[in-house]
């Protein structure tokens, strides 16, 4: 008989009750260990030495004592529960959001303004879990996810392969940023004209481009040409620190922001807004840590005030 043919004639419940038996040497100590009674522990080593052809236990009236082959085989089976205890344990620990690991890969803005809060809260609640995140590009993200260095990504919408699975995480309207002393800071609304007739410092590529597309229609007295495009969110908050402007964002920012000491208002006439998703692998489901990491992300941002 070969290997996989043993493995498949004996049981754990065989091996344990082995183990159990070695440990006492007593068919009376090892049942009530196992919770079993004599006769189904007595025919646990039976089936065992029935499935491995040959005597693991020596009997006798006065004690019970592991046969030749018992002795050699006792470390290696005690060895190998051992093992499969501390897996089934780490399994359940996972299981448990008792521990685990979550990677996440972000734009620069939300990793510099809401991840960081809700990854601190979270913590709070289930501090054996580590969360990574990975800031990088907007356009970087869903590759991010497909490759496996990150179990998910968040990032406005962006076309995608058919391996990776978008689902809405929230869809908030522009605001414009400007400093306190501005003229836009005298009005209640401002609209999209308004924000316009001032320079604008907006972000390369994709996000002005978009945005850009949204406006043409609408817009008729003026057009949307950045006087300056910069890569970060954060470099156009210090420039219009500065008075070299304003800027148009999204309002998840909004620490940020305050941080600069800027102020913001909702742009209106057009109403543009933007959509972010959480982005998945369709071939591998979230841990179980990921997963409720994911919907604390959901839970959290629902409460926001920007995101009502």
């Amino acid at each position: 008989m070969n290997l996989v043919e043993y493995l498949m004639n004996i049981t754990l419940r065989q091996l344990r009750a082995f183990v159990a038996l070695a440990q006492t040497s007593s068919f009376t100590d090892a049942a009530v260990n196992l919770h079993v009674t004599q006769s189904a522990l007595s025919g646990l080593i039976k089936e065992l030495e029935l499935a491995l052809g040959v005597q693991v236990v020596n009997r006798s009236t006065r004690k019970v004592s592991l046969s030749e082959v018992g002795r050699e085989f006792y470390p290696l089976v005690a060895r190998l529960l051992q093992d499969l205890d501390g897996a089934l344990e780490t399994i359940s620990d996972l299981k448990a959001l008792k521990r685990g690991l979550v990677r996440i890969a972000a734009p620069q803005l939300l990793s510099a303004s809401v991840l960081p809060e809700v990854i601190s809260s979270f913590g709070q609640q289930h501090p054996d879990i580590e969360i990574r995140l990975l800031d990088c590009m907007v356009e970087h993200v869903q590759s991010k996810v497909h490759s496996g260095e990150v179990d998910f990504g968040i990032g406005p919408e962006r076309e995608s392969s058919a391996d990776i699975e978008a689902k809405t995480l929230f869809e908030i309207p522009f605001v414009v940023v400007f400093r306190s002393d501005h003229p836009l800071n005298t009005k209640t609304n401002v609209t999209w004209d308004d924000a316009l007739r001032f320079p604008v410092i907006a972000l390369k590529g994709e996000f002005t481009h978009r945005l850009r597309v949204d406006l043409h229609e609408s817009l008729h007295d003026e057009a949307l040409n950045p006087a300056n495009e910069v890569a970060f969110m954060t470099t156009a908050f210090a420039m219009v620190s500065a008075g070299l402007g304003v800027t148009t964002c999204l309002p998840y920012a909004d620490s940020l922001i305050r941080l600069h000491q800027l102020q913001s208002r909702p742009l209106l006439n057009p109403v543009v807004r933007r959509k972010f998703f959480v982005f998945t692998r369709r071939d591998r489901p979230l841990s179980p840590a990921a997963a409720r990491f994911s919907r604390y992300l959901q839970e959290y941002v629902i409460k926001q005030h920007w995101c009502a």
